[in-house]
């Protein structure tokens, strides 16, 4: 007699022959889901489609509205892309493919080789492109000894990714194919191509942009609205980790091993030095601005940025002085509430704005003005005697999340405001075809920042991450293209450090708690490092603010 299992999805328990595909379940409920799914968990692990039912167990769906679901469905979109290139291109007419970072809704891509890239080769891509996907290919996966995946790799060419499985301890690693054409991917793929069914191609600077669905709407292609300063701070990023030979994490181990992570160290702070020099060359250069503006996203190193900007405009004749918006926030009781009924911090309603526009101009006019400060503890605003009267030289160095939009600073004249955007855009991947998202570098930023300043689980970080990300793109990425000047607080080391942090604090999280699949996911990028201390990292580094020993107060 076949051995049957019981199966609970959605509260409904049934009985299927052990054996029986994830696929096979799938199809049966696919009718009534608002999206289609993509992967399932099952007790808690997540499964890709292909897989079988083993015992009883309990089973829930990831569509492609999920998080996960859906970087399962971008993943899968960079796979019958490259496929469908080197179908159009021949593999010997190709010598690199190359994914870069984030544009729009979409990602950036190069190519080299001897086809030139135009509208008509990306519009042969595309129909080729929508065959695959109409076609409905099984997108196939099988492990491999690391050895034999490392000779591979050298085969087809792939010496970034020969290069990143010298230091891989697992025995084992997943290739996906389709068809003829085989690959390594950082992360589970759709069951076949028929997923990939919304997509387009753009011609962009030097490359081309892999447009795509965001996740609230994963049916429509939005409108390609690329933003010229950000994508500018990303290239000069990725042009300056080519000049030091680091383009991927090949790279970094490889120089490490062989040298160890110093002169790297050295060359990283001081480009970020050279810059935040540059920052203050301009402010000072103008002579009108008063009210510098910095703002960026979770984990950006914000403050460590604001004291050393001023130090660079104390050496070039100013005196700055810092102020936190947050020192604005209206009494906790009159805090609004989110659609979740919590209290939302993020928002510009929770700061008393005029009060702010009201000291500002009092300040511009020459005026001496008490500064609040705002108790964490009781909730409410508090004045200390911190009196402040601006002079010639005088600027405030303002830092908050809103600083990029004017209606925090609706009163102030536009001459008067300095924007800096700063955020931590990786500027390290993988390898070619696998990037590493800059909201994991700062995830881990802030799992490693929270555990050591306001010992906050991993656990902790990453479930509040969903609410903060939501925060972000609300209240801060809205603005970053308003800025005068972009600045990159990424280090291209810094994940090989942050991994003797971080690694232990994701440890710490249970296999049955919600959070373990994001935990197991970053515990295995970690496997890509090789690990540094941190003990030559200079007290002023951006990375203090997060691993501690800063000579400033973060």
């Amino acid at each position: 007699m076949e051995n049957m299992a019981k199966v609970t999805i959605n509260g409904e328990t049934k009985e299927y022959p052990c054996g029986t595909s994830y696929r096979d379940i799938v199809n049966e409920y696919q009718k009534d889901t608002e999206a289609p799914i993509i992967l399932v968990t099952v007790d808690g692990r997540l499964r890709e489609l292909h897989k079988r039912v083993k015992g009883d167990c309990q089973i829930e769906f990831v569509t492609t509205r999920d998080h996960i679901g859906f970087s399962t469905y971008k993943r899968s979109a960079c796979l019958v892309l490259l496929k469908a290139i080197y179908d159009v291109a021949g593999k010997d007419a190709v010598e690199k493919v190359e994914i870069h970072y984030s544009v729009g809704s979409g990602y950036y891509f190069t190519m080299t080789g001897f086809v030139g890239l135009d509208q008509d080769f990306l519009d042969q891509v595309r129909t080729q492109m929508h065959e695959i996907v109409d076609a409905k290919v099984q997108i196939c996966k099988r492990s491999v000894n690391t050895d034999e995946a490392i000779a591979l790799f050298h085969h087809h060419h792939m010496y970034d990714k020969e290069k990143l499985f010298r230091y891989r301890r697992v025995s084992k690693v997943n290739i996906y194919n389709i068809g003829n054409y085989e690959d390594y991917f950082y992360g589970y793929m759709a069951d076949h191509t028929g997923y990939v069914k919304y997509f387009d191609l753009k011609l962009y600077d030097e490359g081309f942009v892999l447009e795509l669905p965001e996740r609230k709407a994963p049916s429509v292609i939005p409108p390609f609205a690329p933003e010229e300063k950000i994508f500018k701070v990303q290239k000069e990023s990725q042009e300056w980790a080519e000049k030091m030979d680091i383009s991927y994490v090949g790279d970094l181990n490889d120089r490490i091993t062989r040298e160890g992570v110093g002169n790297i160290l050295l060359v990283q702070e001081a480009l970020q030095e050279a810059r935040i020099s540059r920052i203050a060359e301009q402010i000072v250069a103008d002579g009108s601005r008063k009210f510098i503006m910095i703002a960026g996203p979770s984990s950006s190193g914000k403050t460590s940025f604001s004291h050393r900007l001023s130090i660079q405009l104390t050496a070039h004749g100013m005196k700055p002085h810092p102020i936190a918006v947050d020192n604005y926030f209206k009494n906790r009781e009159d805090t609004p509430l989110d659609e979740y009924g919590e209290r939302n911090y993020e928002c510009l309603e929770a700061l008393d704005v005029e009060k702010f526009n009201e000291d500002m101009l009092a300040l511009l006019r020459g005026e001496r003005i008490e500064l609040p400060v705002f108790n964490f503890v009781t909730g409410h605003r508090e004045y200390r005697g911190d009196f402040l009267k601006l002079g010639k030289e005088d600027v405030l160095v303002i830092e908050g999340i809103h600083g990029l939009n004017d209606k925090l600073s609706h009163s102030l004249p536009k001459e008067s405001k300095f924007k800096i955007y700063i955020s931590a855009l990786t500027q390290l991947n993988i390898d070619k075809h696998n990037r590493i998202p800059t909201t994991d570098g700062r995830l881990i930023r802030r799992i490693v920042r929270d555990a050591r300043t306001r010992g906050t689980s991993a656990k902790d970080t990453i479930a509040r991450w969903p609410s903060v990300r939501r925060g972000e793109e609300a209240n801060i990425f809205p603005y970053q293209e308003e800025a005068d000047v972009m600045f990159n607080s990424a280090l291209v080391y810094e994940l090989a450090c942050l991994k003797l942090y971080a690694e232990p604090l994701l440890f710490g999280i249970g296999k049955d708690e919600p959070e373990y699949i994001e935990a197991k996911r970053l515990l295995k990028f970690f496997d890509y490092f090789v690990a540094v201390p941190s003990d030559d990292i200079p007290r002023n580094s951006l990375l203090r603010e997060f691993v501690g020993g800063s000579c400033f107060d973060v």
